[in-house]
């Protein structure tokens, strides 16, 4: 090298995803209405189907405010309509249509839906104690296997992403499918990523058969965010 030209630099830039690579928001819906023991939630398509509560309408608001300016070239919710009524502002501010893709709603509880399984969980039942150790949901009774609900949380996200190469998607889904979705993603524990906070957003960039996690749990849209002083 002729000692008067200036060396090559390289320097470290931000994080660009690949050309072609599909960037999908992983909504997670806001608050649900709280299960009770003298009602069982409706169903659809036998799962349980909350309207969101009053905190929940005011999480949605402030999604849509958070995405109000990105690029989305689409909005997708699944069957069950506390994802719809979280994606609504959003929506309006956007003028998009969302798109129902059935395959992202939450796993199925089997005998534990309807709002049971909050109540199981909040008493500390055996059974989900083993749920929880063994991080598997079916062994809840009657509840969706972990092959099958990893394999169609899969097939729509690959399928999503395949429609949308190059662009950006929100996805408006449930907790227990952005855990699959991350945990699939990055080879982790099944439970790991569980659960993100109502109205969360996690991001997952996919090109082909690969996948990478670029945010999880951004609640910094929400009033109670700001992270509490170090001691």
């Amino acid at each position: 090298m002729d000692e008067r030209e200036e060396p090559v630099e390289y320097r470290q830039t931000r994080y660009k995803a690949p050309d072609g690579a599909t960037e999908i928001l992983l909504v997670r819906h806001g608050a649900s209405a709280p299960a009770r023991v003298d009602r069982s939630f409706p169903l659809v398509d036998g799962h349980a189907d909350p309207e969101l509560a009053p905190e929940g309408r005011e999480q949605a608001e402030r999604v849509g405010d958070r995405l109000a300016e990105e690029k989305l070239d689409a909005l997708y919710v699944t069957s069950l309509r506390r994802t719809a009524e979280t994606a609504a502002p959003l929506a309006r501010r956007l003028g998009l249509e969302p798109r129902v893709e059935a395959g992202l709603r939450e796993v199925y509880l089997g005998e534990w839906e309807g709002g049971l399984f909050r109540q199981k969980v909040a008493q500390n039942d055996p059974v989900a104690q083993r749920m929880f150790a063994e991080e598997r949901w079916d062994v809840i009774p009657g509840a969706e296997s972990a092959a099958g609900f990893a394999a169609r949380v899969e097939e729509s996200l690959t399928r999503l992403a395949a429609a949308h190469a190059g662009g950006r998607i929100a996805v408006f889904t449930h907790g227990g499918v952005i855990a699959q979705a991350l945990a699939a993603a990055t080879g982790a524990r099944p439970f790991a990523f569980l659960a993100p906070d109502n109205a969360s957003i996690s991001l997952l960039v996919r090109i082909g058969d690969l996948a990478s996690v670029r945010g999880f749990n951004d609640v910094s849209h929400l009033d109670w965010s700001a992270p509490a002083p170090l001691t």
